[in-house]
C-alpha cells in the first residue's frame, strides 16, 4: 500500500499523476526517525501540502457539481 511507502507513493504520483492523501503522507512523517530539524522543515512543507490539498479538494468539488448539475 503507497501511504506506508514514500518509494511507491513518488511512484505513483509520477506515473498517475494521484497525489496521496495528507492522512497518508503525515503517517509517513511519523513512522520515519528524523532528526529534530529535518522533522521541523518537512512539518513545514507538510503544512503546505496540506493547504494546497484542501484548497484542490474545494475547487474540484465545486468544477464537478457544476458539470454534474442539469
Amino acid at each position: 500500500m503507497y501511504h506506508y511507502d514514500p518509494s511507491t507513493a513518488l511512484e505513483e504520483l509520477t506515473e498517475d499523476a494521484v497525489l496521496p492523501n495528507p492522512v497518508h503522507v503525515r503517517d509517513m512523517l511519523l513512522r520515519r526517525r528524523l532528526s529534530p530539524d529535518r522533522s521541523l522543515e518537512l512539518n513545514r512543507l507538510f503544512v503546505e501540502y496540506q493547504k494546497f490539498f484542501g484548497e484542490a479538494q474545494r475547487l474540484c468539488k465545486e468544477i464537478l457539481g457544476q458539470l454534474a448539475a442539469p
